[in-house]
């Protein structure tokens, strides 16, 4: 005799479902907020918060160029993975996401580096921007080796790297409530290497668990 789940077993996944697509919404929600805030950022000078106006004052070119492609990497990235399946359109998108993170990568060294917070934060938002250009370098050899497992692997991982930029500004903001503006450089030089490490960290666990990497070329 088969049993048939009842009404309550079967609204537990329901509700799951429920609260996974709420907390992917409001991620989203953020993912947008802070896409649109780096977008516009060139235009809002006067409303930065010190650190970052000094930035922008010493490095008005290539501050710009970084907020802008940082902004697009948001939105860019997770396009080019929700595309996958879809190569027609997942090649173009690709490939300019390859040209926009080469380009926030490589502008991130003189940005996190001039005028830092404290020398740790600076070497926390350096490290980030080298590892999203080594995982740009991993994730282009693989796919030209045909390794799609593995390509994807890093595309998932640089996808995570990026979604520092939005744990940040929610860490900074936890930080900014309960703290009440104590011990900010540590908490500011914390911030830059836990926003982008912890979520590199727990995607990469799960792909080895999945055993991502050990995918054959295709």
């Amino acid at each position: 005799m088969v049993n048939l789940p009842t009404q309550a077993e079967r609204a537990v996944p329901r509700a799951g479902r429920i609260a996974v697509g709420a907390i992917l919404a409001v991620f989203g929600g953020l993912v947008a907020t802070t896409a649109w805030k780096a977008l516009t950022a060139p235009w809002r000078i006067d409303d930065f918060p010190e650190e970052l106006a000094i930035k922008a004052e010493l490095l008005p070119g290539i501050f710009t160029v970084h907020m802008i492609a940082g902004g697009l990497a948001l939105v860019l990235v997770p396009l080019a993975i929700a595309l996958s399946g879809r190569p027609r359109w997942h090649r173009p998108v690709a490939r300019l996401v390859a040209l926009d993170v080469a380009v926030a990568g490589i502008t991130a060294f003189p940005v996190a580096l001039i005028a830092p917070v404290t020398r740790w934060s600076a070497w926390g938002f350096t490290a980030q921007g080298l590892i999203w250009l080594v995982l740009l370098t991993l994730g282009i050899g693989a796919i030209r080796n045909g390794n799609v497992a593995r390509h994807r692997a890093c595309m998932l991982l640089m996808a995570a790297a990026t979604s520092g930029a939005v744990f940040f500004r929610i860490y900074l903001a936890l930080w900014a409530i309960f703290a009440q503006g104590r011990h900010y450089e540590l908490f500011y030089a914390v911030d830059a290497w836990v926003a982008w490490a912890l979520p590199l960290a727990v995607t990469a666990a799960v792909l080895k668990r999945n055993g991502a990497w050990s995918g054959h070329p295709a």
